[in-house]
């Protein structure tokens, strides 16, 4: 971008990022009266996504023209190049058509035909942007639309611009905008927000854990793509480049995979989601993938869900009808490429469970030296679910990393007890800072003998109350149970570090509460399958 566009951010008055979550925030309540939730998320976010491709379309050529008239070229033949449409795409903008441009649809927002106009618009940008297939909304002209309210939210998107906030080019302001909406629609939508969003901490933690420098980095059940994008955050931040890492997933809710496919459009990330939304259990989309990092937020303690008792993925045991969450760790290891690491977000209940089986697949992982950490997770960091939840890490090969790694960690398990981190952003939730991120995984890079603890200077030893390396005869000796507190025991005490006792009771309430939730949950399915039993 040119050096006079990058100033323009620093110009008194220039709208802030908060400024532009603000006025994108009163445009989805524009709608929120008259449609639930999930229904003005699709509204929302298809029309942010429509003003982002003409921002961009907008900011790539204005910097064509300066170019091309820096080069003398005379304004008589600027035509050729701006309407060069492989002069955009190489550039990482989406040509738009004309009709299709946000200025052409703001001028008819008034129009009692606005709602086919963008319709047509979405379909346009589509049929000249193979990327984009199938992926925009085209649900502005249905009959259930209030066209005058649509207007009016075209007309309060129209004050939002895509460019020159702090000096960030389009792509990476919407980048930023887009990841904020998802946040927070899935608080709108409560616990069906939890099947397109992860919170942005525990994504963090599974990514900064698996540190994905490069190679193939697949998804099960993408939702909205969080995943991926914390990867390339990741790879960026370490110097590197996109293509860096190439990224695969299948999600099953056609609504959340075109979240997905927008999220990787926006960010630049070149995917392959497969050409439609799937369940992965009943049509693997990426049947031959073996990943180098898998990370996966799956459904909790999934009931309904299409098993096969022959599957060649249940090497370690047939998972319960009633139950998917085996049948996600099973999917996840047998997708690993001989080096492949995994790192999945779980209810509490994986790690000790031992009705229809579960105990015994967890045993098999576990003799199978599969698993290279477990970690406990605090309370409250889910807004959409009030089960505890804890992360599985895998690794397919647990030797030294590296010419300079000396850790050999074959017949080791890493538990941490994350439980007490976090801080309250408000009285219903809690985010993991960069601290308490950089301390789990720095724990365990230590554990591992990873390169970037090396030059870190980090070295792992025990720590009560927090972390410890357990022998697989230890773990054996707690029956494959493998809940963190059973193995980092209780911290030392001081007088200077102890929880107030109002916070404490209060948490302990917390976590109590969600104990009975769990324990409501287990004797619901143990009923059911008494009852299973009485009908044969």
């Amino acid at each position: 971008m040119p050096a006079r566009k990058k100033n323009q951010a620093t110009l008194p008055g220039m709208p802030t990022m908060e400024d532009l979550h603000a006025t994108l925030w009163k445009a989805a309540d524009k709608l929120r009266g008259s449609m639930d939730a999930a229904q003005y998320k699709d509204f929302v976010l298809g029309l942010v996504f429509l003003k982002y491709v003409s921002d961009a379309f907008a900011e790539r050529r204005d910097q064509i023209r300066a170019d091309v008239l820096a080069d003398g070229v005379p304004e008589s033949q600027l035509g050729q190049f701006l309407d060069d449409e492989d002069e955009y795409r190489r550039e990482g903008a989406f040509w738009v058509p004309q009709g299709a441009r946000w200025d052409d649809l703001a001028a008819q927002a008034k129009s009692a035909g606005i709602g086919q106009l963008i319709d047509g618009a979405m379909d346009a940008i589509m049929q000249t942007n193979a990327a984009l297939t199938g992926v925009l909304p085209k649900i502005f002209n249905r009959d259930n639309v209030d066209q005058r309210r649509l207007g009016e939210l075209v007309d309060l998107i129209s004050d939002a611009r895509f460019t020159g906030h702090e000096g960030k080019k389009a792509r990476d302001v919407l980048g930023e905008v887009y990841e904020y909406f998802l946040e927070k629609f899935a608080r709108a939508e409560g616990k069906r927000g939890g099947e397109f969003y992860t919170p942005a901490s525990v994504v963090r933690v599974l990514v900064e854990m698996l540190e994905p420098y490069a190679g193939r980095v697949y998804d099960p059940c993408c939702g909205s793509g969080g995943m991926f994008v914390q990867a390339e955050k990741f790879v960026l931040a370490h110097r590197g480049r996109r293509d860096d890492i190439a990224v695969y997933g299948q999600e099953s809710n056609e609504r959340t995979w075109r979240l997905a496919q927008m999220n990787l459009a926006i960010h630049g990330i070149t995917g392959d989601l497969s050409s439609r939304w799937a369940d992965t259990f009943y049509e693997d989309k990426h049947p031959d993938i073996k990943a180098d990092f898998i990370l996966a937020n799956p459904p909790f303690n999934m009931s309904d869900w299409a098993r096969k008792t022959s599957d060649p993925r249940w090497k370690y045991g047939t998972p319960p009808a009633g139950n998917a969450n085996f049948a996600w760790l099973q999917h996840i290891i047998w997708k690993l490429g001989n080096r492949g690491s995994a790192g999945v977000v779980l209810a509490n209940g994986s790690m000790s469970s031992k009705q229809s089986g579960e105990g015994e697949i967890r045993a098999a992982m576990v003799e199978a030296d599969l698993i290279s950490c477990m970690i406990a997770l605090p309370p409250q960091l889910f807004r959409t679910t009030q089960i505890p939840a804890c992360l599985w890490f895998f690794a397919k090969d647990k030797g030294p990393q590296g010419a300079k790694a000396l850790r050999d960690r074959r017949g080791d398990i890493l538990f941490i007890d994350a439980r007490t981190m976090g801080t309250m952003v408000d009285r219903t939730e809690r985010i993991l800072t960069d601290d308490d991120i950089a301390k789990i995984a720095g724990t365990y890079h230590a554990w591992r003998g990873a390169e970037s603890a090396r030059l870190a200077g980090l070295k792992y030893a025990d720590v009560p109350g927090f972390c410890y390396s357990a022998t697989l005869d230890e773990v054996r000796s707690h029956e494959h149970i493998l809940t963190p507190g059973r193995y980092v025991g209780a911290p030392e005490s001081t007088d200077d570090d102890a929880e107030p006792l109002a916070e404490k009771v209060d948490r302990l309430k917390k976590e109590l509460y969600a104990h009975f939730e769990e324990s409501s949950r287990l004797e619901k399915e143990v009923r059911a399958q008494l009852e299973r039993l009485d009908d044969v």
